[in-house]
This record gives C-alpha cells, structure tokens and sequence, in this order.
C-alpha cells in the first residue's frame, strides 16, 4: 500500500499487477507468481528497467522503502520528502514499519489484552504531536508525503479495529483517511477482496469481547 499511495498521490506512472494471495506456502500460486518476479519472493516489488544496462535483466525493487528512495532519485521534482532539512530528518526518523495487531473483531482484546499494542499507540501519538507541531500540518512534515504513506495503512488498521485515540490526533487521521490516494487504495481493496477461510482462524465468541466502557484511553 505505502509504494502505491506515493506513486499515486504525486502522480507517477506505473502499471499495477495484482497478484491473487492464496497462501504463504512455497507451493502456493501466490508464492509461486512472485517468484518469477522478485528473487527474494517478497512484494511488493517493483519491476523497471536497468537503467545502468538497457540489455540486461529488468531491475527488481522490493521493500517499501526502498522502492520509494528509488522513485524519489528518479523524480526529484517531486516533494516526496519534506525540502525543509529538519522536517525531512524528522520524516525519516519517525517512519514506520508496523503495529501489531490481529482481527477487526477482536479490537477490544487487543487493547485489553496486549500491552505493546497500546505502547505503540501511545508511541504513535506522541510522534504524530511533535512532527505537527513542528510542521504546523495539515499532514505530517507539512504538505502529503512519503512519511505520511508510511502511516496510512496503520491508521486505517487502528480505525477499522476501532482502537482508541485521542482527540488531538484523530482530525489528522481522518485527513489521511480522506486523501484521495487512500481513499482509492481502500476502494479498490474493497473491490478486489477475496475471502479466505484460512485466514479466519480468529474468531471469539461476542462473549469474549470485553465493552467499550474497559478501554483504558
């Protein structure tokens, strides 16, 4: 999602593959397609031409950092980082990997239930408070950049499983959420979902589910 929201967000061509996701084995279809494209079998990935030799073997990205370094040096028009020396030290610093986390359905467990969880969270907001304040927003670093892809697909987790957040960084989430890069890779999401059975191995009983009034804010 990351690669996919800057490339989209600043306007830079590129021709997107879906590759159907049926399992982590080695002898899944999933597992096999990727390989023909990317030798570490990771996506997503980013197949271009080698610029250094036209002739040779079509150069292969994978990592969402790394695909996005590559299209910064390939497109420095573009503000895909923060111009502003300390705002762009400050995007590189802040930018995520990922938040733990399991099932829409079982949000209040994890909050309950998992104290890194909730470590991150705070971590999160604490991050998003100083960045903003020193940007003076309206998004993280000032104006929609490659650090605040990094954040969407964690905001849109943190939504969707409905896990608390304070009042003074809910209005940039729902500013991410509203971008219209997000907004369609959540569409098209939508669109291109296939239910798994496998991946449904989660389920508690509505029992289980602690209320709303436990979350600790």
């Amino acid at each position: 999602m990351r690669p996919w929201l800057v490339l989209h967000a600043f306007g830079i061509q590129f021709t997107e593959k879906l590759i159907p996701f049926d399992g982590f084995s080695e002898s899944s279809q999933f597992k096999q397609t990727v390989a023909k494209y990317s030798p570490a079998g990771k996506d997503p990935f980013l197949q271009c031409s080698n610029s250094a030799s036209p002739q040779a073997d079509p150069l292969i990205i994978w990592e969402p950092l790394a695909i996005i370094e590559y299209r910064v040096e390939q497109n420095p028009q573009f503000k895909i980082w923060p111009r502003n020396v300390a705002l762009h030290a400050q995007a590189r610093r802040h930018c995520p990997t990922n938040i733990d986390a399991d099932l829409p359905q079982i949000g209040r467990l994890i909050w309950r239930d998992k104290l890194l969880v909730r470590k991150d969270i705070d971590r999160l907001k604490t991050a998003w408070r100083i960045i903003l304040t020193l940007s003076k927003g309206p998004f993280l670093a000032g104006e929609f950049s490659a650090l605040n892809a990094f954040y969407a697909p964690i905001i849109t987790r943190i939504q969707t499983y409905e896990l608390p957040v304070s009042e003074d960084t809910a209005p940039y989430m729902q500013r991410i959420r509203q971008h219209p890069s997000v907004k369609k890779s959540s569409k098209d999401a939508i669109e291109s979902a296939v239910f798994r059975d496998f991946e449904e191995l989660y389920r508690f009983n509505s029992k289980d589910i602690p209320d709303p009034a436990e979350f600790l804010v």
